[in-house]
């Protein structure tokens, strides 16, 4: 393996906080983040590892997988990636695609694992996520604890309904802050997320996604209140009438007290009786 202060001092950088850059630098981290991948049916073919840095995590990712693609938005590090591994590039086992994980086109890939940038790695997620694969994807320790929290905890929120509609969810370690140079300024988590169908129908995942998130805008009001306070978000015509033909047991709720599956049977029942707009 290779070592981590080695590639740094290589790469001749360092880390930049106002950059959302924190290298991992810890050996025995690193030696198990592939090891969370699910062990019965992980397809190792095609990994993908976003945010690439200084290799560390992908000379470990390159052990492990036939085929490797990189993505680093940073075009030095992407120079850098390109000739440390140009025997693995040449090979035709690893691709470093410069550019930001937002917005390349991704590869057909089997699986990620990804120490991915704090501060976009909701929206990395949720591109992810779609695509039905396993993930062993690093966040904030907070986020990482809302991503994974179970109906009436603090913790449960629209981040909780939406991840475990396409995945379930376990935080299977908590990193250090020294693990990073440099260390930032909380704690690190790794979440293994490992795809699912859910237990329950959705016609229109779009609405379905918008109206969790409009009723945790009014988490503190009743199902009741938030339905008929939150329409312009939901897109929901028909406030009234969802609250008409909804069950009295579920009005009286509160968003963190609902169960994903009860979320997606409320909307079933809101896109039956309301016309649904854009909203917000």
């Amino acid at each position: 393996m290779r070592d981590p202060d080695g590639l740094i001092a290589r790469a001749g950088v360092r880390g930049d906080p106002d950059r959302d850059q924190h290298f991992l630098v810890d050996d025995r981290v690193l030696d198990r983040l592939p090891t969370y991948l699910p062990e019965l049916d992980a397809d190792t073919t095609h990994l993908l590892e976003i945010g690439g840095g200084t290799g560390v995590l992908t000379d470990r990712l390159l052990e492990i997988a036939d085929e490797l693609t990189v993505v680093e938005r940073d075009r030095t590090l992407a120079a850098f990636l390109r000739e440390e591994f140009a025997d693995e590039i040449a090979a035709g086992r690893l691709t470093v695609i410069e550019g930001d994980a937002l917005e390349v086109e991704l590869p057909p890939f089997t699986a990620s694992v990804s120490n991915l940038p704090y501060g976009v790695s909701s929206e990395i997620t949720f591109r992810l996520l779609p695509e039905q694969r396993p993930l062993v994807l690093m966040f904030q320790q907070e986020f990482a604890e809302r991503m994974v929290a179970e109906p009436g905890t603090p913790e449960y929120g629209r981040l909780s309904v939406s991840t475990q509609h396409y995945a379930d969810a376990e935080l299977v370690e908590s990193i250090p802050k020294e693990a990073f140079s440099p260390p930032p300024a909380v704690q690190s988590a790794v979440v293994r997320l490992e795809p699912r169908d859910p237990d329950y129908e959705v016609d229109d995942e779009e609405f379905f996604l918008r109206f969790v998130k409009a009723l945790f805008t009014q988490r503190r009001k009743t199902i009741r209140n938030a339905i008929r306070n939150t329409a312009h978000i939901s897109g929901l015509e028909e406030p009234d009438a969802v609250v008409e033909a909804a069950g009295e047991d579920v009005l009286q709720k509160r968003a963190g007290a609902m169960a994903p599956a009860e979320f997606a049977a409320l909307a079933q029942l809101a896109a039956n009786v309301s016309e649904i707009g854009d909203g917000q």
